[in-house]
């Protein structure tokens, strides 16, 4: 078990090192629990460590002789909690690590890297597609990933398909007689990458006109940096999706202004990245 009272103690050196480490590894537990949005599992994991280490600390205090059965039972129950954790996330460990394998994100096929003429092409043919799917109530989900956030067990849910981004083709996918016409199309760069993916749905309370493809919309947004654009199969209105956030009533021009921004070829966009280059440059020569 630990001694946390002789811990403190007997501070020195490697006990401070040894608090820093402790501190990271509680501050990247916040980070991606943070991150995920998963406020409630954060709670109930802290509150676990909380009671272990006062239990530990009350039996300390009583030269280890008090609480004997509560400090194996937390202290057990803190391993099993860890390991749930881990069986429960571990997509998400396995993406983290994966990522810090290829800091870009990006697939070793090349997902994603395409020039901005290429995007701008694909910001075209996704546009036709929309409007063409709109006019004839065709539902569809269109997901733009440009930093490889969604994991690989999405991926896995649909057929890869890895072919350049036309919209006969996304037309052809969302057919109400083709297989795969239920699920998502994820698309990074100017590429599809697969088709018929299963997305997470919302548990929020959402609209009684949107539908199951709103729901996974929505969700998916909530858990990772991503565009989704939707096709109502019911109303042919156009939506997109950012951070859980939904926008209705798409027009061409507007649905054109967020793809361009998913893509990172909006004037905006563009703007940025030259001010960048240009912080670059000057600093080589500072």
């Amino acid at each position: 078990m630990y001694n946390f009272v002789e811990w403190i103690k007997n501070i020195d050196l490697y006990a401070l090192i040894d608090g820093i480490i402790a501190i990271a590894f509680v501050a990247l537990f916040i980070i991606f629990f943070a991150y995920k949005r998963h406020m409630r599992v954060l709670c109930l994991l802290v509150s676990v460590f909380v009671l272990d280490i006062l239990v530990q600390v009350l039996a300390q205090l009583h030269q280890g002789e008090a609480l004997t059965l509560a400090r194996y039972c937390m202290h057990y129950f803190t391993l099993f909690v860890l390991f749930v954790v881990a069986v429960v996330y571990q997509s998400d460990f396995k993406s983290i690590f994966q990522k810090v394998g290829n800091p870009k994100g990006l697939s070793i096929f090349g997902e994603g890297m395409s020039s901005d003429d290429e995007l701008r092409e694909a910001t075209t043919e996704i546009l036709s597609a929309c409007q063409d799917m709109a006019k004839q109530d065709v539902g569809a989900i269109i997901i733009i990933d440009m930093n490889g956030e969604i994991q690989d067990t999405i991926i896995d849910s649909g057929t890869q398909l890895g072919a350049v981004l036309t919209a006969p083709l996304l037309e052809s996918i969302f057919n109400t007689k083709a297989p795969l016409h239920d699920g998502a199309v994820v698309v990074r760069g100017n590429k599809i990458v697969a088709a018929g993916c299963f997305l997470p749905l919302t548990q929020r309370n959402v609209n009684k006109e949107m539908g199951t493809r709103h729901r996974a919309a929505i969700g998916i947004t909530e858990e990772t940096n991503v565009l989704s654009i939707v096709v109502s199969e019911e109303t042919g209105i156009i939506s997109v999706v950012r951070k859980g956030e939904i926008k209705r009533y798409m027009t061409m021009d507007k649905l054109k202004d967020e793809i361009e921004d998913a893509f990172g070829i909006s004037m905006a966009a563009l703007a940025r990245r030259e001010e960048k280059r240009e912080k670059k440059h000057h600093g080589r020569f500072e």
